[in-house]
């Protein structure tokens, strides 16, 4: 198991960033381990770049300062790679995860999920949005391996209510077996 864990979540305003953040640091409580979870705001409305980070650890979490060297980063919105840089800092054995319909070409191990498409297909829209960020916690805990689908599930029922609970579950249950690493090529 992982001692200690940084990751620096990357979407918009409106796409549920910061509560990934803090349902996977809830998840990560339910295991027994050490979590901590926080977002950083910049223009605070719909569609603006928002970052929320979480830390998880098997001993007290004493760092509050925002993630600048991430073990892995998760992008919500692959518009962001274009408009930014959401992989500044990235460690060279760092992870990325995105939402993406096709292989995204970066320079590190990469993993993807076609969220939107999971999002559309079990009713997970709000406001002509999909609802990602739930179904990028499915893909990122089958990435790390050290929370639990189990503890998100329970993450999820103390955060939302009947059938968007069940809508949520389901749907990370979808993302954590489909999500895929993208293939390097031989040079």
């Amino acid at each position: 198991m992982i001692i200690s864990l940084e990751i620096r979540f990357h979407g918009r305003g409106g796409q549920g960033v910061v509560t990934s953040a803090e349902l996977l640091a809830t998840a990560a409580g339910i295991d027994g381990l050490w979590a901590s979870a926080f977002p950083i705001y910049g223009a605070e409305r719909r569609g603006a770049e928002i970052e929320a980070y979480c830390r998880i650890s098997k001993s007290q979490i004493r760092e509050t300062s925002p993630i600048s060297r991430p073990d892995i980063v998760v992008i919500l919105d692959p518009t962001l790679l274009k408009i930014s840089n959401p992989l500044r800092g990235l460690k060279e054995s760092g992870k990325v995860i995105i939402n993406s319909k096709v292989p995204p070409s970066v320079d590190f191990e990469t993993y993807y999920i076609d969220a939107t498409k999971i999002a559309m297909d079990n009713n997970l829209v709000k406001s002509g949005w999909p609802l990602v960020n739930i179904i990028m916690l499915g893909a990122l805990l089958k990435v790390i391996g050290t929370v639990s689908l189990e503890s998100l599930k329970i993450a999820i029922e103390d955060e939302f209510e009947g059938k968007i609970a069940e809508l949520n579950e389901k749907a990370v249950e979808i993302a954590y077996n489909s999500v895929k690493e993208v293939e390097k090529i031989a040079v």
